[in-house]
């Protein structure tokens, strides 16, 4: 399986869960390193840009294709586990205790997540403390520039 990420210039490079932890995201809470992807392209840019204006796009976006092998267990998280609200901003409490509960269990390295931004797309959330985050591996890192026209 190919996931994707995009990600500033500094950091395509490696994959690592630091950036996550640094203050908590809507699926782990600070000091939880977890590493987000995306199914699509697409996704991965529309998780990064809701956090833009034009103001505020850089113009290092790499997007990062991302191998998992297909063998690897990932648990899934449906809509149906979810509390109302869950996809809300600020992000709810709830979705970061399943990424934790996630992490600490470390049963397995990946979870599907639904996406709060685009309904019908998953996330893939990758445990980079888990024995089968060493299988995984960057493919190939390319630029991409955000359109402008996205943005207000």
């Amino acid at each position: 399986m190919e996931v994707f990420r995009l990600a500033r210039e500094k950091y395509a490079r490696r994959l690592t869960g630091i950036g996550a932890s640094l203050k908590g995201a809507r699926w782990n809470s600070p000091g939880v390193e977890l590493i987000y992807t995306a199914e699509n392209r697409s996704l991965a840019m529309a998780e990064v840009a809701v956090h833009l204006t034009v103001a505020t796009v850089p113009s290092d976006y790499r997007m990062i294709t991302i191998h998992i092998p297909d063998d690897l267990d990932m648990e899934k998280v449906s809509l149906k586990q979810l509390k109302d609200g869950w996809n809300r901003f600020p992000h709810k409490l709830s979705t970061q205790v399943i990424g934790d509960g996630f992490v600490a269990a470390n049963k397995c390295c990946l979870i599907r997540v639904p996406s709060a931004v685009t309904k019908g797309d998953y996330n893939i959330l990758i445990n980079p403390r888990h024995p089968d985050f060493r299988r995984i591996s960057i493919v190939r890192t390319e630029r991409f520039p955000l359109d402008t026209r996205l943005f207000r």
